[in-house]
């Protein structure tokens, strides 16, 4: 790493602060240089004392210093910055960049910036959560933010869950990968460890393939009542689809996740909607519509039960209970034939034999341009739905290309890769 590179460090509000004297520390220690903003909140928890004496840089506080404004002007601050990082990015300071607001000197910056933004949030599990600050990170994303994710841990406050700080070993590989231009900014995510670490990823701009495009994707299986404590299911686990969602938005998508019942958190940077039945799901991806991308992952019942039993059915010796069954509407179809149908539509299909030729028949009937058939058979504890791996075909009109068992995070990936270069 070249030493004149210059980072500019933005400091937000909250506990974590304190994790930035560290930080500016490494970025010293690799022979960067460093200037600090401090916002008011910020203050409240390190001092612009602690922070100068280890950037060895006057650190800026206020928009109003006529100091600051006649020798180093905020203008000026932001255009001599190779890369802005906030540190710790507050869900206050996320907002406010989402919805341009320019009221001190930090929001200001970033908004008159035209070089390269890292975030790294910190806050409570429950603010991370909240579907307002989930659709506020998949803007930034869209508008080539780079936004990494938190840890997960105990909180300051008690509770546990993803939204601790990365360490500042974590920080300061990002920014190196963000000078050198090779970043995945997702760290440890919700699906495990990330396979695209230390690999080059999705960077800002011109390598962010769907940056603007709205992706829609439904994960997960569906869960058809009987009865209020029986349903018709299958083994789905959803991973694959929730790493396809997280994967769209590494590359710059706003994406919209159509998740049946799983146990899984929300990629960052998704808007997630639950379902539980194929009827609730249909409904869920007509009202997210339009979309650049539709990808169907999830695993729709077939079927569900003509009427459902207002009480548990008992056993009363007596032959079975006669389950009569409805066909579920078939959303892959209908959204092929529907009005605002996306210019790119992707089917999964789970199959157990003749994958090749199964898939082949299913592009041509559900009228889809891209099938992704799953190899489903095995024992339960190696079989791809509710396992880590898959091994996939992906058929098109032009052709079939097999993919041999991966990390579902990896298929994800070369998926997204594949989707942004058909784009292109």
């Amino acid at each position: 790493m070249a030493v004149s590179k210059h980072i500019l460090l933005i400091i937000g509000g909250g506990i974590a602060a304190y994790k930035a004297a560290e930080l500016i520390r490494l970025i010293k220690k690799s022979g960067m240089t460093v200037r600090c903003v401090l916002t008011e909140s910020g203050a409240q928890f390190v001092t612009p004392m602690t922070l100068a004496a280890l950037s060895e840089n006057e650190v800026h506080t206020t928009l109003w210093s006529l100091k600051d404004e006649t020798e180093m002007g905020h203008i000026q601050l932001s255009r001599e910055a190779d890369l802005i990082v906030i540190c710790p990015a507050t869900a206050n300071l996320l907002a406010k960049m989402v919805g341009g607001i320019a009221d001190d000197l930090a929001t200001t910056l970033l908004l008159a910036t035209d070089a390269p933004v890292l975030a790294v949030p910190a806050m409570n599990v429950r603010m991370w959560q909240h579907a307002a600050t989930q659709r506020n990170i998949a803007q930034l994303r869209s508008d080539g933010i780079m936004v990494m994710h938190p840890d997960e841990g105990d909180m300051a406050c008690g509770e546990y869950g993803p939204g601790r700080l990365p360490e500042p070993e974590s920080v300061m590989r990002e920014i190196v990968n963000c000078l050198s231009g090779e970043t995945g900014v997702h760290g440890q995510n919700e699906l495990g460890p990330n396979p695209l670490d230390g690999q080059p990823a999705f960077a800002p701009n011109q390598h962010r393939p769907l940056r603007g495009k709205h992706v829609l994707v439904t994960a997960g299986p569906t869960h058809e009542p009987i009865d209020p404590v029986r349903y018709i299911a299958n083994r789905s686990s959803g991973r694959q689809g929730f790493a396809i969602a997280a994967a769209a938005a590494d590359a710059g998508a706003r994406v919209t996740l159509v998740a049946g019942p799983v146990h899984l958190p929300t990629p960052a940077g998704v808007m997630r909607i639950d379902v539980e039945t194929a009827v609730e799901m249909e409904q869920a991806v007509h009202d997210a519509l339009p979309a650049d991308v539709a990808i169907m992952v999830a695993a729709v019942a077939d079927w569900r039960a003509d009427s459902q039993s207002g009480q548990k059915i008992k056993k009363d010796g007596a032959a079975p209970a006669t389950l009569k069954l409805t066909e579920n509407p078939d959303i892959l179809a209908g959204l092929a034939r529907h009005e605002q149908r996306p210019a790119l539509l992707i089917g999964f299909a789970a199959e157990t034999e003749k994958i090749a030729e199964h898939a082949k028949a299913k592009l041509e009937k559900k009228s889809c341009d891209w099938i992704v058939a799953n190899d489903v058979s095995g024992p339960i504890g190696e079989s791809v739905m509710g396992g880590t791996d898959n091994s996939v075909h992906i058929v098109t009109g032009t052709g079939t290309e097999i993919w041999e068992r991966l990390p579902k995070m990896e298929v994800a990936r070369r998926l997204i890769a594949k989707i942004g270069e058909e784009l292109a």
